[in-house]
């Protein structure tokens, strides 16, 4: 069974993200924040990690920064999760610089989400 991080810091995002992967047939954790994320990463393994980039002690951008200087946890897709409205070319610039995935702005449906996560997962 695949394996998700979501770190988020809104606890009703973040607990329906949890129980709507959940059923569709992944096994999910949750992180509050980005060192929160990096100490569930060497626990979880995670095979993704959903990071909501405005987060607090840690951002998303920090937090993927550290997954990927270590080793162990380098290897582990990463997708953004944004609530702002953010450029999409710079978007995708600075996932690009961070070895990120990808973002998902919000609002999207969570179907867009499943399909971008099933994408990555193959």
């Amino acid at each position: 069974m695949k394996k998700i991080l979501i770190a988020e810091d809104d606890k009703e995002i973040r607990e329906l993200l949890k129980m709507r992967l959940k059923k569709a047939g992944y096994d999910v954790t949750v992180a509050v924040n980005g060192k929160e994320a990096l100490i569930s990463c060497k626990s979880f393994n995670p095979n993704l990690v959903l990071l909501d980039i405005a987060m607090p002690e840690m951002d998303g951008y920090q937090a993927c920064e550290k997954l990927k200087e270590n080793a162990d946890t380098k290897d582990i897709a990463v997708l953004f999760l944004t609530g702002k409205d953010l450029d999409p070319a710079g978007m995708l610039k600075r996932c690009e610089e961070l070895g990120a995935c990808g973002y998902i702005a919000n609002p999207h449906t969570f179907e867009e989400l499943l399909g971008k996560i099933e994408e990555i997962m193959k």
